[in-house]
Protein backbone atom coordinates (compact mmCIF):
# COMPACT_ATOMS: atom_id res chain seq x y z
CA UNK A 1 0.00 0.00 0.00
CA UNK A 2 1.15 3.52 -0.76
CA UNK A 3 0.59 6.64 1.33
CA UNK A 4 2.67 9.41 -0.29
CA UNK A 5 1.93 13.13 -0.28
CA UNK A 6 3.90 15.82 -2.10
CA UNK A 7 2.93 19.45 -1.53
CA UNK A 8 4.33 22.71 -2.83
CA UNK A 9 3.02 25.90 -1.30
CA UNK A 10 3.73 28.81 0.99
CA UNK A 11 3.94 28.81 4.77
CA UNK A 12 1.00 30.67 6.31
CA UNK A 13 2.90 31.56 9.50
CA UNK A 14 6.36 31.32 11.03
CA UNK A 15 6.93 27.75 12.26
CA UNK A 16 7.58 27.28 15.98
CA UNK A 17 9.94 24.65 17.32
CA UNK A 18 8.58 22.68 20.27
CA UNK A 19 9.97 19.79 22.23
CA UNK A 20 8.28 16.83 23.84
CA UNK A 21 8.95 16.03 27.50
CA UNK A 22 11.57 13.54 26.30
CA UNK A 23 13.37 16.25 24.28
CA UNK A 24 12.24 15.33 20.76
CA UNK A 25 11.83 18.37 18.48
CA UNK A 26 8.55 18.90 16.64
CA UNK A 27 7.00 21.57 14.51
CA UNK A 28 3.46 22.11 13.20
CA UNK A 29 2.74 24.51 10.37
CA UNK A 30 0.25 25.15 7.62
CA UNK A 31 0.95 25.29 3.88
CA UNK A 32 -1.24 27.28 1.47
CA UNK A 33 -1.59 25.36 -1.80
CA UNK A 34 -3.46 26.78 -4.80
CA UNK A 35 -5.84 24.48 -6.62
CA UNK A 36 -5.12 23.79 -10.29
CA UNK A 37 -8.23 25.53 -11.59
CA UNK A 38 -10.10 28.81 -11.24
CA UNK A 39 -13.60 29.28 -9.86
CA UNK A 40 -16.31 29.79 -12.50
CA UNK A 41 -18.04 32.42 -10.36
CA UNK A 42 -15.12 34.62 -9.29
CA UNK A 43 -12.39 33.66 -11.76
CA UNK A 44 -9.95 33.26 -8.86
CA UNK A 45 -8.00 30.23 -7.73
CA UNK A 46 -9.13 28.57 -4.53
CA UNK A 47 -6.51 27.79 -1.90
CA UNK A 48 -6.29 24.82 0.45
CA UNK A 49 -4.58 25.24 3.82
CA UNK A 50 -2.96 21.95 4.74
CA UNK A 51 -1.56 21.22 8.20
CA UNK A 52 1.84 19.55 8.36
CA UNK A 53 3.76 18.05 11.29
CA UNK A 54 7.52 17.51 11.26
CA UNK A 55 9.73 15.78 13.82
CA UNK A 56 13.38 15.76 14.91
CA UNK A 57 15.96 17.18 12.46
CA UNK A 58 13.30 17.96 9.86
CA UNK A 59 11.47 20.15 12.39
CA UNK A 60 14.69 21.92 13.37
CA UNK A 61 15.57 22.51 9.70
CA UNK A 62 12.15 24.04 8.97
CA UNK A 63 12.25 26.35 11.98
CA UNK A 64 15.78 27.50 11.14
CA UNK A 65 15.39 28.20 7.41
CA UNK A 66 11.70 28.84 6.69
CA UNK A 67 9.40 31.70 7.61
CA UNK A 68 5.94 32.98 6.72
CA UNK A 69 5.41 33.29 2.97
CA UNK A 70 8.37 31.12 1.94
CA UNK A 71 7.74 28.46 -0.70
CA UNK A 72 8.24 24.94 0.66
CA UNK A 73 8.08 21.47 -0.85
CA UNK A 74 6.93 18.79 1.58
CA UNK A 75 7.15 15.03 1.04
CA UNK A 76 5.40 12.83 3.55
CA UNK A 77 2.36 10.74 4.34
CA UNK A 78 -1.25 11.48 5.23
CA UNK A 79 -2.22 10.77 8.84
CA UNK A 80 -5.67 10.53 10.37
CA UNK A 81 -5.80 12.00 13.86
CA UNK A 82 -8.82 11.87 16.12
CA UNK A 83 -9.54 13.22 19.58
CA UNK A 84 -12.47 13.66 21.93
CA UNK A 85 -13.12 17.14 23.26
CA UNK A 86 -14.34 18.09 26.77
CA UNK A 87 -17.98 17.69 25.67
CA UNK A 88 -17.39 14.10 24.57
CA UNK A 89 -17.56 14.92 20.84
CA UNK A 90 -15.10 13.01 18.67
CA UNK A 91 -13.20 15.09 16.08
CA UNK A 92 -11.25 13.78 13.09
CA UNK A 93 -8.43 15.60 11.32
CA UNK A 94 -6.14 14.77 8.44
CA UNK A 95 -2.55 16.04 8.65
CA UNK A 96 0.58 15.45 6.62
CA UNK A 97 3.51 13.87 8.45
CA UNK A 98 6.59 15.43 6.81
CA UNK A 99 9.43 13.05 5.97
CA UNK A 100 11.45 15.44 3.82
CA UNK A 101 11.26 19.16 3.04
CA UNK A 102 12.97 21.23 0.36
CA UNK A 103 13.17 24.88 -0.60
CA UNK A 104 10.59 25.73 -3.25
CA UNK A 105 12.40 28.84 -4.48
CA UNK A 106 15.83 30.37 -4.46
CA UNK A 107 16.87 32.76 -1.70
CA UNK A 108 16.84 35.70 -4.15
CA UNK A 109 13.33 34.81 -5.34
CA UNK A 110 12.17 34.61 -1.74
CA UNK A 111 13.56 38.09 -1.10
CA UNK A 112 11.81 39.43 -4.20
CA UNK A 113 8.52 37.85 -3.12
CA UNK A 114 8.77 39.20 0.42
CA UNK A 115 6.88 42.34 -0.63
CA UNK A 116 3.70 40.24 -1.03
CA UNK A 117 4.04 38.53 2.36
CA UNK A 118 1.36 39.40 4.83
CA UNK A 119 -1.15 40.51 2.23
CA UNK A 120 -2.88 37.14 2.13
CA UNK A 121 -1.80 36.62 -1.47
CA UNK A 122 -0.39 33.10 -1.57
CA UNK A 123 -0.70 32.52 -5.31
CA UNK A 124 2.17 30.82 -7.02
CA UNK A 125 3.82 32.74 -9.85
CA UNK A 126 2.83 31.72 -13.36
CA UNK A 127 5.47 29.55 -15.03
CA UNK A 128 7.58 31.17 -17.70
CA UNK A 129 6.74 30.09 -21.25
CA UNK A 130 9.03 27.36 -22.55
CA UNK A 131 10.08 27.25 -26.18
CA UNK A 132 9.69 23.69 -27.45
CA UNK A 133 10.82 24.13 -31.04
CA UNK A 134 14.11 25.32 -32.40
CA UNK A 135 14.30 28.86 -33.78
CA UNK A 136 14.55 29.03 -37.58
CA UNK A 137 17.94 30.77 -37.78
CA UNK A 138 19.81 30.35 -34.51
CA UNK A 139 23.60 30.61 -34.76
CA UNK A 140 25.58 28.10 -32.69
CA UNK A 141 27.29 30.91 -30.79
CA UNK A 142 24.03 32.04 -29.12
CA UNK A 143 23.06 30.50 -25.81
CA UNK A 144 20.75 27.52 -25.89
CA UNK A 145 17.32 28.20 -24.43
CA UNK A 146 15.52 25.82 -22.09
CA UNK A 147 13.35 23.53 -24.12
CA UNK A 148 15.30 24.01 -27.37
CA UNK A 149 15.21 20.59 -29.04
CA UNK A 150 16.88 21.70 -32.27
CA UNK A 151 20.27 20.20 -31.27
CA UNK A 152 18.82 16.70 -30.85
CA UNK A 153 18.21 14.14 -33.52
CA UNK A 154 16.05 11.04 -33.57
CA UNK A 155 17.98 7.80 -33.14
CA UNK A 156 16.60 4.88 -35.07
CA UNK A 157 16.88 1.65 -33.13
CA UNK A 158 17.25 -1.87 -34.41
CA UNK A 159 16.01 -3.18 -31.03
CA UNK A 160 19.44 -4.14 -29.65
CA UNK A 161 20.84 -2.59 -26.50
CA UNK A 162 24.11 -0.67 -27.28
CA UNK A 163 26.01 -2.05 -24.29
Amino acid sequence: MINKVILMGRLTADPELRQTTSGISSCRFSVAVDRGYKSKDTGERQTDFIRVTAWRQTAEFICRYFSKGRMIIVEGSLRNNDYTDANGVKHYTMDVQADNVTFGESKSAASANSAGIGTGNFQQPAPAPVQTTAPQSTPVEESIQLGDLGDFEEILSDGEVPF
